[in-house]
């Protein structure tokens, strides 16, 4: 009697000769969707690298700003006239030399 890859073999080629006009546009059909997969897998790795990209550019801009001597400084938060008037930006003057 017949084993279990023989059997396995003889189903193949039974259904090779049946769907013998079908095959081509299967392999068509199963080439188009690895390119289509393998095109998506590489959008996604470049969104993730630009994601990267824009959270270390977001993590440099987050740092407090330099104060110059002389320099015009922004209000502290809070720290507005009585009554919720806007504060205007103190000026900053260099220590006097002495």
């Amino acid at each position: 009697m017949f084993g279990l890859s023989e059997l396995a073999v003889v189903l193949v080629v039974v259904i090779a000769v049946l769907s013998a006009k079908r095959l081509p546009d299967l392999v068509r059909s199963a080439g188009k969707s690895a390119r289509i997969l393998k095109a998506e897998a590489r959008a996604l790795k470049e969104e993730k690298e630009r994601e990267e990209a824009a959270s270390t550019d977001s993590t440099e801009a987050a740092a407090p700003p330099r104060v110059v001597p002389g320099e015009l400084t922004p209000p502290s938060p809070g720290a507005g006239a009585p009554g919720g008037a806007p504060h205007q930006a103190e000026r900053r003057t260099p220590p006097s030399a002495p």
